[in-house]
């Protein structure tokens, strides 16, 4: 098993460890665990987001900078359009990979949630084959 798939923002084992090591060590750890246990996978996309975002600035910032821009030549009509090409075919391959990217993790939550969903199933078809001696007394 992987380090990633040990410590997810889940109620895993690994993760309750460390959470209940971090209130013995210093609670603003055990705190910081939690809120990772709870909001982990928004914090997550809380971070492509903002990946996407810097991107897109530092991005606009290159192409309207002197020497990225469309401004700037080398006096070689040849080159610069061939230039321009290979930029723009990059650029291509760019977005192509941020789709498939944005698809693969599509594709892992949904797994996730399949899997998730397995689990609970298979839980449930056990606690009704138990039966009703092992239903939970009222008080």
């Amino acid at each position: 098993m992987n380090q990633s798939a040990l410590i997810r923002p889940d109620w895993t084992p690994a993760t309750i460890a460390l959470m209940v090591l971090g209130f013995v060590i210093f609670w603003p750890l055990g705190l910081a665990m939690l809120a990772y246990i709870l909001f982990g996978e928004r914090l997550r996309d809380f971070k492509r987001t903002a990946n996407e975002r810097a991107d897109g600035m530092f991005s606009s910032f290159r192409r309207s900078g002197r020497r990225y821009g469309p401004s700037y030549s080398t006096g070689n009509v040849a080159f610069d359009d061939w230039r321009k090409a290979e930029m723009d075919r990059i650029e291509e391959q760019r977005r192509k990979l941020d789709e498939m990217r944005d698809e693969f993790d599509s594709y892992l939550r949904e797994l996730r949630r399949a899997k998730d969903q397995e689990e609970f199933d298979r839980f449930m078809r056990e606690r009704s084959h138990k039966g009703p001696e092992t239903q939970y007394p009222t008080v």
